[in-house]
């Protein structure tokens, strides 16, 4: 008789090759920001008399195109064209993952295309189709050639399933997010949410009178220099840590906690600055390092030196917490005057796609967080620490 521990035996099968949940909360993400981009700024709707795809119909090249235009059709669907990819794998792989990657991707940009026949700002271009259609190829090719490495087979996702709680792939797709909701201006360092002049512009177009929300919680108040820095330092505070702590409570006992608090912080001011140069000119970089921000900052850096190895319960609700406080003093606080001197060289003509897609990041990327934090699958990962603990600590 054989023993089934001898190597005669039969292998043990492997285990099923799994899809990935980031894969596809990062792609439906990417598809919000490319509609947002796409329909920016949402007003003057109207019909023009022509059809949705007179954009295919006219196979003349438009007028005035840039190389920076074409540049950016393409690379800013290649992201798309690869997730596409990932999301089907492993029940579509190779070939027709391509076809139906590039065919999704055709039909997403066309749609665009499409819709903005209906809007005064926009215009429907053959070539932003194609180009558009070009760059998801390109992504969907990129994705089929890696897909197996990333997804199954490679060191990243040993170093997930090592580092990051089982359910914590919608929360890796919104911390990923947070870097790049700083590309916005933004009046405070870490200050997003600032939904209240927004909402007071929409409400006062629809009423055809002055509506300031904000004046109604605040009536009166004026700042002083000092006071808008103390206003700062909370803001700058409560914004890092909660969205630092956000990060936090996914983790598990193994994963580097410090350098992946400090990655993501520094990639964050990366963002910031990067965006500050190229928005306004390379001498501005810096302008978001104030006395405000600089106070803010440091304490961040304290609290979170403190809550990094908290239970993830109170790293949870104190995550919440935050975020609710910065939501509160952000939209309260009056416009920094001293920011909006800075605005005033703010050129966004050629960035309008990109300034709507940023915009909608900074908008609402603290109420995607609240709404995580509050999501029953921290219940589920709380109940995997505890099994894991007991099997690596036995009595």
């Amino acid at each position: 008789m054989t023993d089934p521990a001898s190597p005669a035996s039969p292998a043990a099968p492997l285990p099923p090759v799994r899809s990935s949940p980031v894969s596809r909360a990062t792609l439906l993400a990417y598809v919000f920001l490319i509609v947002y981009a796409s329909w920016f700024p949402f007003t003057g709707w109207h019909s023009n008399g022509l059809s949705p795809l007179t954009f295919l119909e006219n196979t003349r090249m438009p007028r005035y195109w840039t190389g920076f235009d074409v540049g950016i059709n393409v690379v800013g669907y290649i992201p798309l064209g690869a997730l596409i990819v990932y999301s089907l794998f492993p029940r579509v792989t190779g070939f027709f993952a391509v076809i139906v990657a590039s065919l999704c991707g055709m039909l997403i940009s066309g749609s665009m295309e499409a819709v903005q026949t209906y809007l005064p700002s926009r215009v429907s271009s053959n070539l932003d189709f194609y180009t558009n259609a070009a760059g998801c190829c390109i992504g969907s090719i990129i994705g089929a050639l890696t897909a197996r490495k990333l997804l199954d087979q490679s060191h990243l996702f040993r170093l997930r399933q090592r580092w990051f709680a089982q359910h914590a792939s919608q929360g890796l797709v919104l911390v990923a997010l947070w870097p790049l909701a700083q590309i916005y201006p933004q009046g405070y360092l870490f200050g997003l949410g600032q939904l209240l002049p927004i909402l007071s512009d929409w409400l006062s177009q629809l009423a055809g009178i002055d509506i300031d929300l904000a004046a109604y919680l605040r009536p009166d108040v004026v700042l002083t220099v000092e006071q808008y820095w103390l206003s700062e330092t909370i803001i700058t505070a409560c914004g890092m840590t909660g969205a630092v702590l956000t990060l936090l409570c996914l983790l598990r006992r193994a994963a580097p906690r410090t350098i992946l608090m400090l990655a993501l912080i520094a990639a964050a001011l990366i963002v910031r600055s990067m965006a500050s140069a190229l928005l306004f000119s390379p001498e501005n970089a810096f302008v978001w390092i104030t006395p405000g921000a600089q106070g803010g900052f440091l304490i961040g850096l304290i609290m979170l030196g403190g809550l990094a190895f908290a239970p993830h319960v109170a790293q949870r609700r104190i995550a919440a917490a935050t975020l609710l406080l910065s939501l509160v003093m952000v939209n309260t606080t009056p416009i920094n005057p001293y920011f909006m001197s800075t605005l005033q060289g703010w050129f966004q003509g050629k960035f309008l796609n990109f300034n709507g897609a940023a915009q909608f990041l900074a908008l609402l990327w603290p109420f995607m967080a609240l709404w995580f934090l509050c999501l029953p699958s921290h219940r589920l990962n709380r109940q995997e620490d505890v099994q894991r603990q007991r099997r690596e600590d036995p009595p």
